[in-house]
């Protein structure tokens, strides 16, 4: 019970992060990762659940486990990249852009 009350927990952290925080990189950081980590904590503690008091072992929430713990993080780094490269502006308080250089060298290569 515990580790589905601390999912739960990281996931509603996680639906705050998504409404206040200011622009897409910051939103899709806190989603993918308290997200993540809140299913993991519910999808271990349904597991925990069954096999103990059941003693039934699903091995297809392990599966789920290890499927959203590859995923997750790759998909939301997928949909940064992907939003950067089209244009969306970082929040005006972003204190270092990695990839300006490389942005600009595909807009001049691509002219």
């Amino acid at each position: 019970m515990l580790l589905v009350m601390v999912g739960a927990l990281l996931t509603l952290i996680s639906a705050i992060g998504a409404l206040r925080l200011p622009d897409v990189y910051t939103r899709s950081h806190a989603i993918s990762k308290s997200t993540t980590l809140g299913m993991i904590f519910i999808l271990m503690g349904t597991l925990f659940y069954f096999w103990l008091k059941h003693d039934h072992f699903n091995s297809r929430l392990l599966l789920a486990i290890v499927f959203l713990f590859l995923t997750s993080p790759v998909s939301a780094h997928l949909i940064s990249r992907a939003a950067y490269y089209s244009g969306v502006r970082p929040w005006e308080g972003t204190v270092r852009d990695d990839l300006a250089e490389r942005r600009e060298r595909i807009t001049k290569s691509a002219k």
